[in-house]
């Protein structure tokens, strides 16, 4: 083991093969020496064993040495000669070409790639061919693993770890990973380059074509100018309010001054655009005929009277006032809300009104809209900015006195992005409505002269302050000789046609018409009972194209029953209320009127209620009150004290899945507390709405023409309502009353006598 001089390098490396002038003196004894990396004061495990090629001596008396890298040698044990210099003896490890055939197979493959890699490289960095011509000379793995310690691109540890790596497989594997990642970097590197410079190169192309354009509009006559002046040419072709146009005229002065190139010179054609788009002089000519309008209501639409009544005062009081040279006035105008269930025909009456007057017909659908923006517009401070749905409804009408439904206004919503029913505020106020601005074209528009039409299906989810800016309008459902008329002159004849029949083709009479809409639907409006209809003549129109069936077709029952089924729905009064303890209410929800039996049972407990049936606050506070007036008033009713004692109660609402609530079952709960504690059943024939006080005085409640439609439909035929409602029976269908029995009752006491049957001796167990 040969003992050299140690040389250490400060932050070098120094590779086999690899030559190095350092400024030293060495004694001509020396041959040899073994060069080390050191770095801050530590010294590397391996070094370069190197030879001394030529000693010089360097201008000013310096004296340097040429020293040239034989192989790697492993630092041992290391002493001070007598010259005070360090001196080691050295482990000498050569690269001797691996003998195992599987390594010899491994080195050639790891060279293949390396040299593939460093081909790359030197393409992306530029060679004039010396490089790529040294490496081909290299013919033994070890030397070609060690051409990556020339690289700049590899750290001090890096080349210390690629020196110290002894195994000639092994390094040449390390040194194909470095320089990957070199690779890798510089494509990175290139094509970031690449980017730039296209976009860089795409910009400078645009340029020349934007002059190029502006050369070729110079040359037609359309160059900045002409596009400014047609601007100017359109806005006083539309014809707008003063205000208006000082408005569009300075926005056009701006971008005559800002030129196309700028980025917001499309913001401002945009604006421009839409401030054109409105229909500012454009009116329909209104026609102002109450009988004509009341004829078209009348063929659009079988019943409605109120809103045919409504529609047809408005345009009596227009034409009074044209006729006698009143002039109009902006505050009066007419915002009609069409409240009732789905299916009612609120929103086709809105196509029929416009129609009859000669208007334009615009929807807007303001189900689930929660955004501000959506009514009055964005400010165009915003990116993608656009005025909201008046606007644009404006625009589609192409007139500035349309007909506008507002559909389902009380299903709009609310969140952090504002309140759109607070902006409706405006539009629909007749004192507010002739000075709307829209945020994105910031004039004031006159809205005046807009007929708008809402439609919702309850008003307890309309806002108060909104809802006090509307007329409103209630369609109560159908009754049964009413779905008979529509289903006959409308749904009857549009469902044939839907299905490809001619009418000389299919028929059917009007008491099977009548069958379909009590038996297979039960609804306020008309839209299941046209489902039912159209199912009836696909069954029909498949039979005819099959070849089963001949025209001309009359529809019979059995043909009815074969296409729907069975019966769905049944005159269950009586076998429900056969039973003390079940009663029959009446309610209203969000789809009309209906029925709802109440049931009450007691079992042995500790005196407490038991509520059941999704059942809100309201009714639950209806429901003790029952109990309680049932309690404190069982010698009137002739109920025992003992059948109170140790005993709970348990009051239900069927369908329990639907939530329920709301101040009209009161009579209708103590009803059937009483007919369970005094044995006496609750006549079949009876339904009953109303509320109840401790005192047992029954209070008002609503909707009394729904109510009595669903307890008609029903096959009821006593309807026990407050004496407070008395007047609301004018609202009933004639054909309805007369076949009902009404009953205003002030007490409880009235009410129980009406609906239980007449007491029995029970014999008691």
């Amino acid at each position: 083991m040969p003992n050299l001089l140690l040389i250490p390098l400060d932050d070098a490396v120094v590779f086999p093969h690899m030559s190095v002038t350092l400024p030293l003196e060495l004694g001509d004894a020396e041959e040899r020496v073994l060069l080390v990396p050191r770095h801050e004061g530590s010294y590397g495990r391996v070094g370069t064993v190197a030879e001394v090629a030529e000693r010089a001596r360097l201008p000013g008396g310096a004296r340097a040495v040429a020293l040239v890298g034989l192989h790697r040698g492993v630092a041992g044990a290391a002493r001070t000669d007598g010259a005070g210099l360090l001196r080691v003896d050295v482990d000498e490890h050569r690269d001797d070409a691996p003998q195992d055939g599987r390594a010899r197979q491994r080195a050639r493959e790891l060279e293949r790639e390396y040299r593939a890699v460093i081909e790359e490289i030197l393409e992306l960095r530029g060679d004039d061919g010396s490089v790529s011509a040294s490496l081909r000379a290299i013919t033994e793995p070890g030397p070609l693993a060690d051409t990556s310690g020339y690289s700049p691109d590899l750290s001090y540890q890096q080349k210390v770890e690629l020196l110290e790596t002894l195994d000639v497989t092994d390094r040449l594997e390390l040194a194909l990973r470095l320089q990957r990642e070199r690779l890798t970097e510089l494509q990175l590197r290139k094509r970031i380059r690449e980017d730039v410079q296209s976009g860089a190169d795409k910009q400078q192309r645009e340029y020349f074509l934007r002059k190029q354009m502006d050369s070729i509009r110079k040359e037609l006559g359309e160059d900045e100018g002409s596009v400014v002046e047609e601007y100017r040419k359109k806005i006083a072709d539309a014809d707008m309010p003063e205000t208006v146009a000082e408005q569009a005229n300075r926005e056009v002065d701006r971008l005559e001054r800002m030129g196309d190139a700028s980025g917001e010179a499309s913001m401002i054609r945009t604006y421009l655009d839409w401030l054109i788009a409105v229909p500012w002089s454009q009116r329909s000519q209104e026609r102002l005929d109450p009988v004509h309008a009341r004829e078209v209501l009348d063929a659009d639409h079988a019943g409605l009277d109120d809103v045919k009544e409504r529609i047809t005062e408005y345009l009596a009081v227009r034409k009074l006032r044209q006729d006698r040279g009143i002039a109009e006035d902006k505050r009066s105008g007419a915002i009609l809300t069409l409240v009732g269930p789905p299916g009612t025909g609120k929103t086709s009456v809105g196509e029929s009104i416009a129609r009859a007057t000669g208007r334009e017909f615009v929807r807007m659908s303001l189900g689930g809209v929660r955004d501000e923006a959506e009514i009055r517009g964005h400010r165009r401070t915003y990116i993608g900015a656009l005025p909201g749905r008046l606007v644009r409804a404006l625009r589609d009408a192409g007139t500035m006195n349309p007909v506008i439904m507002l559909d389902e206004v009380d299903k709009v919503g609310a969140d952090w992005r504002g309140d759109p029913s607070a902006a409706l505020l405006e539009v629909l106020d007749p004192a507010q409505n002739h000075s709307f601005r829209d945020h994105y074209l910031d004039v004031e528009l006159d809205l005046s002269e807009v007929v708008f039409i809402a439609t919702a299906n309850v008003t307890e989810t309309i806002p108060g302050p909104l809802l006090d800016r509307m007329e409103v309008i209630r369609f109560d459902g159908y009754t049964t000789d009413e779905k008979l008329a529509i289903a006959r002159g409308y749904l009857w004849p549009r469902q044939r046609e839907r299905n490809g029949l001619r009418e000389d083709e299919v028929s059917i009479g009007d008491d099977l018409l009548q069958l379909v809409a009590t038996e297979y639907t039960r609804e306020a409006g008309v839209r299941q009972l046209e489902r039912e209809l159209g199912t009836v003549l696909r069954k029909t129109a498949t039979a005819m194209a099959a070849g089963d069936a001949q025209a001309p077709i009359g529809i019979d029952l059995t043909a009815v029953r074969e296409a729907l089924g069975r019966q769905k729905f049944f005159q269950e009064a009586a076998e429900r209320t056969a039973t003390p303890g079940v009663a029959t209410g009446l309610a209203v929800t969000g789809t009309g009127g209906d029925v709802l039996f109440v049931e009450a049972s007691a079992m042995k407990g500790s005196g407490g209620l038991v509520l059941t049936g999704q059942l809100g606050d309201v009714m639950k506070e209806s429901a003790r009150i029952a109990l309680s007036y049932v309690r404190s008033h069982a010698d009137e009713l002739e109920i025992d004290d003992e059948a109170f004692d140790d005993r709970e109660f348990h009051v239900h609402v069927p369908a329990g899945a639907i939530p329920k609530d709301g101040p009209s079952a009161g009579i209708t709960m103590t009803t059937a507390l009483a007919s369970l504690l005094s044995g006496r059943a609750v006549k079949h024939t009876v339904g009953m709405t109303g509320e109840i006080t401790l005192q047992g005085r029954v209070l008002p409640i609503g909707g009394i023409k729904q109510k009595t439609l669903a307890a008609h439909a029903a096959g009821l035929t006593d309807v026990i309502l407050p004496e407070r409602n008395r007047g609301d029976l004018d609202d009933v269908p004639e054909d309805v009353r007369e076949q009902m029995t009404f009953h205003p009752v002030m007490t409880i006491g009235e009410v129980l006598e009406l609906a239980l049957e007449p007491a029995r001796d029970v014999a008691l167990s």
